[in-house]
């Protein structure tokens, strides 16, 4: 049944393009079907598979000569992304439905990364993932360079430049692999069995890794993310945060560490306290926690708040993978659907609410309107989704970044130390992007009416409304019951631990 998902996507993306012209309508709503038709199946699968191993979906030889096979399966970690994936691609339907350039290509693309990251969740041949994963990059590029905004022809070739040269890491890596394990099969479990020599394993899994890791948006090649942020179209910004960053971190976990256990062996010597890639990678990732919050807290233009603020917690699902125990990487999986979530939410409520009614991003002009009293919904709206993604109980925000701050102290309190000095300053510059966004008490002058967008702003729609409350009931549901995604991962992070993924 979830193969289905794929398939539906790129059917619904082959309709779109070949809509007539003038028919935006018809397009909005036939992507809304197709996306709501895949979170349908997700949902179905998830309540079907959760907790009962990896099961084969289909298997079938692809290029017999190589043993390349397209073999698609799903445990708990490839259940909860595709259905963060399905409530993503509804959210970005709804908060999309004001698109008037080009709708049914605008759909066609945004169908087709939808299809491409399924793909890549439910891939359990690396030819087939590296297959799903390249398709996922090329509709990314259009959705910036043709919808989005400030520098998006930059934006779009900075991101599609970092993307590229991290899978030319990755498939340098993977052919290696391919060779050295004897040519035999292209099988992420059978290449996990192949017993891959220790000294292979030492520099093939951080080429791999930091492959992966560039489009999980870690320090220090994490610029490309706030940049393309930015530039994208709300929906773009959604994905890209959502889903397509989560990518990347899946890579490394599923291809990286379980492909190359040993890579994150002690090197037999140390350096300042650094002894093995393990260490390298989790001290990047508190630097990437840290970094990203006071960056975002120095941030005159909105969408770069949130953007820098990705960058954070997606430093938390790096150091949950690090920790290499159950309950850290655990709570890094959580963490990829609570962020998938909340910063899809946020760049939703920044990307569509705010700038599309006011047409400024820009803090100082903001917080010159009093926003909270001319659009209460919206306000309301970012403080409850910030103070989610500052890890408020009872959202899903605080569950995975517990986790992940409780397998980090039993790997390294250190870390633990630092990333709570991010958690700290994360409250900060949310804070003064509430205040200066929606609560200022700066009056206005005569000349900053026509330049500030004080203009009738405009009701809130019916599908900002639904998209506003799936994401946010979503967030608070696992918030109160976290044990409906824990049951489904915690199985799936048990075998990757005692075995490399065989």
């Amino acid at each position: 049944m979830l193969a289905w998902m794929i398939y539906l996507s790129f059917a619904g993306a082959l309709v779109e393009a070949l809509l007539p012209k003038g028919r935006a309508g018809l397009a909005r709503g036939l992507a809304l079907v197709v996306a709501a038709g895949g979170l349908v199946i997700a949902a179905l699968g998830f309540a079907a598979g959760a907790g009962n191993g990896r099961v084969t979906i289909v298997d079938v030889p692809w290029v017999s000569s190589m043993g390349i096979h397209y073999t698609l399966a799903a445990d708990g970690i490839s259940l909860v992304l595709v259905l963060l994936t399905g409530l993503a691609a509804v959210a970005g339907v709804l908060f999309s439905w004001n698109i008037e350039l080009r709708v049914n290509e605008f759909f066609a693309f945004f169908l087709a990364l939808i299809g491409g990251v399924y793909g890549v969740f439910l891939s359990f041949d690396v030819f087939l993932l590296f297959v799903f994963y390249e398709i996922a990059i090329v509709p990314k590029y259009f959705l910036i360079a043709i919808w989005g905004s400030t520098r998006r022809e930059y934006a779009a070739m900075k991101l599609a430049l970092y993307s590229f040269a991290g899978s030319a890491m990755v498939l340098i890596g993977l052919l290696a692999a391919y060779a050295t394990a004897g040519s035999h099969s292209t099988g992420l479990v059978q290449l996990g069995q192949a017993g891959l020599p220790v000294h292979f394993q030492m520099w093939a899994f951080p080429l791999v890794f930091v492959g992966f890791a560039i489009l999980a948006g870690m320090w220090p090649f994490h610029t490309w993310a706030p940049t393309g942020h930015v530039a994208a179209p709300t929906a773009a910004s959604m994905l890209l945060a959502g889903v397509v960053m989560k990518l990347g971190a899946y890579g490394c976990l599923r291809v990286a560490m379980s492909l190359f256990p040993h890579g994150m062996d002690p090197w037999g010597f140390s350096f300042i306290g650094i002894g093995s890639w393990r260490d390298v990678f989790a001290v990047l990732a508190v630097i990437g926690i840290v970094y990203g919050a006071l960056v975002a807290l120095v941030q005159s233009d909105f969408k770069f708040v949130i953007g820098y603020s990705s960058v954070s917690h997606m430093g938390f699902v790096l150091l949950g993978l690090m920790t290499l125990n159950q309950i850290g990487m655990t709570g890094a999986v959580l963490q990829m659907f609570s962020h998938g979530v909340l910063a899809g939410l946020l760049f939703a409520i920044v990307g569509r609410m705010v700038y599309d009614r006011t047409h400024t991003r820009q803090l100082a002009e903001l917080e010159r309107m009093h926003l909270s009293r001319r659009m209460p919904f919206i306000a309301g709206a970012f403080v409850i989704a910030g103070m989610a993604s500052m890890g408020l109980p009872g959202f899903s925000g605080f569950v995975a970044e517990l986790q992940v701050l409780a397998g980090a102290w039993k790997a390294n309190p250190w870390w633990t130390a630092a990333a709570g000095v991010g958690i700290v300053v994360g409250v900060a510059y949310t804070w003064r992007a509430l205040q200066k966004a929606f609560f200022s008490d700066v009056r206005p002058t005569a000349e900053d009416h026509p330049k500030t967008g004080w203009h009738d702003l405009g009701a809130i729609t019916w599908p900002e409304a639904a998209g506003f409350s799936l994401l946010c009931l979503a967030s608070l549901w696992v918030g109160l019951y976290p044990r409906i995604l824990l049951d489904a991962i915690e199985p799936a992070v048990k075998t990757l631990l005692a075995g490399g993924g065989q």
